[in-house]
């Protein structure tokens, strides 16, 4: 069974730490801005690739975005 990772609250905590709207961090994670509120949601998973974009964009490491948010 496969995991679901959910980082909608890590995401936005550290997207608000940082005074990002959600359509400032879609661009500069070269996202869509829906991207950004799905994930924030957890309406959506991310793909590795986007969760790379979203951690780069924020200056953190990908698995800033994952822990504590795995649902296993």
């Amino acid at each position: 069974m496969e995991a679901v990772v959910q980082i909608g609250e890590n995401l936005k905590q550290l997207r608000t730490l940082r005074a990002l709207t959600q359509v400032e961090l879609a661009e500069k994670a070269r996202v869509t801005p829906a991207t950004v509120v799905r994930i924030e949601r957890n309406q959506a998973e991310p793909h590795m690739s986007t969760l790379r974009k979203l951690a780069a964009a924020l200056g953190v490491d990908p698995a800033e975005l994952v822990k504590g948010g795995s649902d296993a």
